[in-house]
Order: C-alpha cells, then sequence, then structure tokens
C-alpha cells in the first residue's frame, strides 16, 4: 500500500473572497501566497494550503497549462481545525477577543486536548486544538 504524508489542502466555500482573505489574514496571521477572483490560497504553518473559494466558482472544469482541475464546490457551514500549543490557546482566546470575534464554544478532550470554536464572516465553524485531540495529535 502507498503511504499517504498527510493533508495538503483543506478547501472552504466563501461569497465573498476578499472578505474572506482579510478574516484569515487579519485574525489568524495567514499569509497568501496566491490569489485571483476565483480564489485564495493562504500558507497554514508552512506546511499546509488553506484555499478560499468564491462559492460557485468551480462548477466547471478549468484547463491549466498543465492539465485540468475537475469540478467541485460546498454550501452550507463547514468545519476545519488549527492545531495550536496547549500554552499559546489562552493567547489565541485573548487575540479573538480583541479582534470582535466570539468563541462559541470550549470542549476540554478526554485525551487530555482543549478546542476553542468560533466562525468565519460565511459561517464555517473554526477550531483551535490543543495536543490530546485525537491519538495522531
Amino acid at each position: 500500500m502507498p503511504k499517504l504524508n498527510g493533508v495538503l489542502e483543506t478547501a472552504l466555500y466563501v461569497d465573498d473572497v476578499p472578505r474572506a482573505q482579510a478574516f484569515y489574514e487579519t485574525v489568524l496571521d495567514l499569509k497568501p501566497i496566491f490569489a485571483d477572483q476565483r480564489l485564495c490560497a493562504l500558507d497554514v504553518a508552512g506546511r499546509s494550503v488553506l484555499l478560499l473559494f468564491r462559492r460557485g466558482a468551480t462548477l466547471e472544469t478549468v484547463t491549466m497549462p498543465g492539465g485540468t482541475i475537475p469540478p467541485h464546490d460546498g454550501s452550507g457551514p463547514q468545519h476545519i481545525a488549527l492545531a495550536v500549543s496547549a500554552e499559546d490557546l489562552a493567547a489565541w482566546e485573548d487575540r479573538l477577543a480583541g479582534k470582535g470575534v466570539a468563541i462559541e464554544g470550549r470542549t476540554d478532550w478526554p485525551r487530555g486536548g482543549r478546542s476553542i470554536y468560533f466562525r468565519d464572516p460565511d459561517g464555517h465553524l473554526l477550531e483551535l486544538a490543543t495536543p490530546g485531540l485525537w491519538p495522531t495529535y
């Protein structure tokens, strides 16, 4: 069996790419690595990429010089979790409060991890999770 090395990209579908990009840059300090009218790609800790696609903008095959990308899209509130250290969780709570972002939920996990939950401008549920959430994290 060939091995998987991790999740490279995660996609969220948003109504307004510049608004979503501003939120992720301002609140989470993610840096854009590509942007056009259809999407914004943000670096996440130098290990993965968060793609913000304009909802409905990827319903047709995209042809590029190197090949094609099949159609995809999403609707409704989606969920992603971002890894943070246990030592930084309180600082993240302070940062969110300072940016006017309400924490919607908190969870203490049986393995010792902790999570906080909040929403982006499109209603997607974002989670900041410390180690101890899963057997692999």
